[in-house]
């Protein structure tokens, strides 16, 4: 039945790589099955027959799909089924879609889909490499055009060593998260998270992950060489040459004159007069060629730029090749807000805003990974008014998700942990003007926006971009890359990270790949403009943050009670965790191993409630002192409850600092006090004291000691002391 089904096996970081094609998704034009470890994934890649009118662009688009029965779980939703694409699967989509991209041919506009379906998931063989190890399998022996094959590995560091594919429980150890995939020759994508690491670990580790990747893909040359179909042509949407000549002889000086400023308002109102007086001429000479006249007038800008930067060393706003634009930076720009940060750069501004919350605030995530919440959330926004566009706002797309997750993989090894600060933490990025680079800038306003807030990072951390234009063996690097530079350069080579080391690095590139060398000088000239923005700029803003919170930030405090008293805190039905909760206006959360967190607007009321807390969970001791409520007055005294269930007597002899003669002189039912425990009779009973407390705690004299008296039957009347009411 499966006359074509074969199957390939090699060893892949220690464990078994089995790829079978020939017998799933026969009709697309590439298709196979990975299973590596017990994680399986299919993979299948179409394309359209024909290529796709008016557009000027490769129609490429990359699902990974996660099926939640690939982990044995049944979807949370009202619906039961998969929904929209998790975070984590779009930026796997955009890991696997950037390395591949650069190496379709530029004029096609056959569409082409890739779609990964995540099948069944071993927590130790990454899902996500297995992806991009089968689609570059599955274009490569498809009839698609395509100039593959690429490969792509995870590289960790643990104890000092590099972990090709780490397990999950080395991934929880490791120091760096990186990705890095590769062509024969090239390091095609790198997409890292790290402690704090080095430039040279850095660099040492995607050279390791470069080399481990050269073992695939000569395993993907050999599959490639026994089955691979020949690639199918396709009409080309390149202009010819004498139309590009033509049309750029006419054009490129009034070109060099539009692109000759700074300023990328003054730019687009120079180019436009342009691109009107070119299709005057040139629509009747090319009928129905429109599109390949823009085409000409983009290559024509390209052109110049590039010649600029190669022969000339000449930026289009007239900056050196490792010299930043004007920067500067503000805080506490919101009255009300937690904590603002606005970061300029030339006409990049990032307008971040954070938010503290109470930890059950923290996301909860329904995906194929072990992972469950998420404490720390980070996202960006490009509306787009700050491109000088107008379309309507229609939610975060890909690249707003992808740019937000990297700066919360940027700014989250330096957030404190739970212990620390326990709060949940979000940051809102609002790009509020773009000419390139708004992801660097957003990691550098959301640190602004973070220590304004008060929250105490471990370290503030700077982002910024290296850029790249290559020419045969000719090739160059300039540093923070404007928006001009990305559309016509080669590379966008994005680091972040504090003044000792990496936090996170991503690679987006339009050509096949990067020799070592230009990733090694990418990362030194990285290095010293991250450093220059924190101590130059941000630093000299805000140099630590706040010692306090905002007045409108929610107050946190937080304990770790027994897990066998988890229960007595939270009381039948939720009783008692409701009364303190009334009680104090405060915000009660619990979890499973016995961490407690505690959320309100006033800090007194959140002591009083952590205070309450404690008290129930751990038995009083002699000598501590609590509020309490007077429950009941008898004629020998009163008594106070300083936790529910955890009642005890103050003897009228220690109601105050003076004699006493009727105890409801000083107190009343209902009324908060302070006593402190005397002692804990042989009963379990509590002996309070409000006169030693105020003694202690107010600096009260007493007027002299009063004489103790006995009230007729002790204790009768009331209920067991340490009892329930």
């Amino acid at each position: 039945m499966f006359e074509n089904y074969r199957v390939f096996k090699t060893d892949f970081a220690g464990r078994p790589l089995v790829v079978e094609t020939g017998k799933i998704a026969q009709l697309a034009n590439g298709s196979c099955l990975v299973r590596y470890g017990d994680t399986v994934v299919n993979v299948a890649v179409t394309a359209s027959e024909k290529p796709r009118d008016g557009i000027d662009f490769f129609p490429l688009s990359v699902d990974y799909e996660e099926k939640l029965y690939a982990v044995g779980k049944i979807p949370g939703s009202f619906l039961k089924r998969e929904g929209r694409p998790s975070e984590k699967a779009i930026l796997t989509s955009r890991v696997i879609d950037r390395p591949i991209r650069p190496l379709f041919p530029k004029d096609m506009r056959n569409d082409c889909s890739v779609v990964c379906t995540v099948m069944s998931v071993d927590q130790d063989c990454s899902p996500e490499i297995a992806a991009m190890v089968g689609t570059s399998i599955a274009l490569s022996i498809s009839d698609i055009p395509w100039n593959g094959p690429i490969s792509g590995v995870s590289v960790g560091l643990v104890d000092g060593e590099f972990v090709i594919n780490p397990t999950e429980a080395q991934r929880k150890v490791s120091e760096m998260a990186v990705t890095v995939a590769s062509t024969d020759s090239r390091i095609a994508m790198i997409e890292a998270g790290a402690n704090g690491v080095s430039d040279e670990d850095m660099y040492d580790g995607i050279m390791a992950g470069h080399n481990a990747n050269q073992h695939i893909i000569e395993f993907i040359k050999g599959i490639q060489a026994e089955i691979g179909k020949p690639k199918f042509t396709y009409p080309s949407n390149e202009p010819d040459e004498e139309m590009f000549n033509t049309i750029k002889d006419f054009a490129i000086e009034d070109i060099k004159l539009a692109l000759d400023t700074d300023d990328k308002k003054v730019r687009d109102e120079r180019l436009s007069p342009i691109y009107e007086a070119v299709h005057e001429k040139f629509d009747e000479i090319y009928p129905e060629q429109e599109a390949k006249i823009d085409e000409c007038l983009y290559k024509t800008q390209k052109f110049v730029v590039r010649r600029w930067l190669l022969d000339e060393q000449k930026r289009v706003d007239g900056r050196g090749m490792n010299e930043i634009r004007p920067l500067a930076s503000e805080v506490g720009l919101l009255p009300r807000v937690h904590g603002s940060g606005l970061f300029t750069r030339g006409q990049t501004q990032v307008f971040s805003v954070a938010t503290l919350g109470p930890v059950s605030d923290q996301q909860l995530l329904d995906g194929i990974d072990n992972e469950e919440t998420k404490r720390y959330m980070h996202h960006y926004n490009f509306p787009s008014y700050s491109v000088g566009e107008t379309r309507p706002s229609r939610g975060p797309g890909r690249r707003e998700i992808g740019h937000g997750a990297l700066a919360e993989r940027a700014l989250e090894p330096v957030i404190p942990s739970v212990e620390e600060f326990p709060y949940a933490i979000r940051v809102v990025s609002e790009v509020v003007s773009s000419n390139g680079s708004t992801s660097q800038g957003s990691i550098c306003g959301s640190t602004l926006a973070l220590m304004d807030a008060g929250v105490p990072l471990k370290a503030p951390v700077a982002g910024i971009s290296c850029g790249l234009i290559t020419e045969g063996d000719r090739w160059m690097t300039m540093v923070d890359i404007q928006g001009l530079e990305d559309f016509f350069g080669d590379m966008d080579f994005k680091v972040a990270g504090t003044h000792h080391g990496i936090t996170a690095i991503q690679m987006d590139l339009k050509i096949s790949g990067l020799t070592p060398e230009m990733v090694k000088e990418a990362l030194e000239k990285t290095h010293k403009a991250r450093i220059y923005i924190l101590d130059e700029v941000m630093l000299k803003t805000i140099s630590e943050p706040r010692e306090q919170l905002s007045p409108y930030a929610p107050k946190m405090l937080s304990t770790t009670i027994p897990v066998d008293k988890i229960s007595e805190v939270i009381g039948k039905s939720g009783k008692v965790i409701k009364e303190i909760q009334a009680e104090c206006e405060v915000k009660v959360d619990i979890e499973e191993d016995g961490h407690v967190f505690i959320s309100g607007l006033d800090a007194d009321n959140c002591q009083r409630a952590l205070d309450i807390i404690d008290t129930i969970a751990r038995d009083p001791e002699p000598g501590a002192i609590f509020k309490g409520k007077v429950t009941r007055l008898m004629d020998f005294g009163a008594f106070v409850e300083i936790a529910p269930g955890k009642e005890g007597l103050c003897h009228i002899s220690q109601l105050d600092v003076k004699r006493v003669d009727k105890v409801s002189d000083v107190v009343n039912v209902g009324d908060v006090i302070l006593v402190k425990v005397l002692e804990i009779d042989d009963k379990g009973r509590l002996n309070l004291s409000r006169r030693e407390a105020l003694i202690e705690v107010e600096g009260l004299t007493p007027e002299n000691d009063p004489e103790p008296r006995r009230p007729h039957g002790d204790r009768r009347g009331g209920a067991p002391r340490g009892g329930r009411r």
